[in-house]
């Protein structure tokens, strides 16, 4: 038992030693021409444990993106403040690999009337040219009308998840994590007070 004991204990410290390191680590460098304003503002979003070593890209109007810092951790940040269907001030964050499904969000919304939005969407879903996110990723948002009033959102990414494989409830109502958009390509789990 007391060796079952010691070796919990090692465990934990040596968890708590990776963590810290990759708070506290040394940021990557910038890369040229990037703002270290643009780096700061894209890492609201992130969380304190992932910040230092996060990716920050920007995107142009093309839907490709420019790095400004490429970092060493799965994750990336970046601003979509002003962005057709985003709010004035917004922030995003989530796994490198969601990078073509974001681009491809990005290129749905240009579209400003929401009905022919959907219609397309509901389109590619269809035909199964809808960009999947990686299973089990996060998304997390920081948006609003200005940074002050801004509000945190983050959801777990789950293409084609539904209720019943999951066993999540598809509604609110519970009061605890639920599935939304359940058996699509964009289900995710909606996280309350997130």
């Amino acid at each position: 038992m007391s060796r079952t004991f010691v070796l919990s204990v090692a465990m934990l410290v040596l968890s708590a030693s990776a963590f810290a390191q990759q708070v506290t680590g040394t940021p990557p460098p910038l890369e040229p021409g990037a703002s270290q304003a643009d780096v700061d503002k894209a890492l609201l979003a992130a969380p304190a444990n992932l910040r230092t070593q996060a990716t920050v890209v920007k995107w142009k109007p093309d839907f490709t993106y420019d790095t400004l810092r490429k970092g060493t951790n799965r994750l990336v940040c970046y601003d979509r403040s002003g962005q057709p269907a985003q709010p004035a001030y917004s922030i995003e964050c989530t796994s490198l690999g969601n990078l073509e499904r974001v681009a491809q969000n990005m290129r749905f919304e240009v579209e400003t009337d929401r009905t022919k939005r959907q219609a397309a969407l509901d389109a590619a879903e269809k035909d199964g040219s809808r960009v999947k996110p990686e299973f089990g990723s996060v998304f997390y948002n920081l948006s609003g009308p200005d940074q002050a009033a801004a509000r945190t959102h983050t959801t777990v990414a789950v293409p084609g998840a539904t209720a019943q494989s999951l066993g999540l409830p598809d509604t609110a109502k519970m009061g605890g994590a639920w599935i939304m958009n359940a058996g699509t390509t964009t289900a995710h789990i909606m996280i309350p007070g997130h």
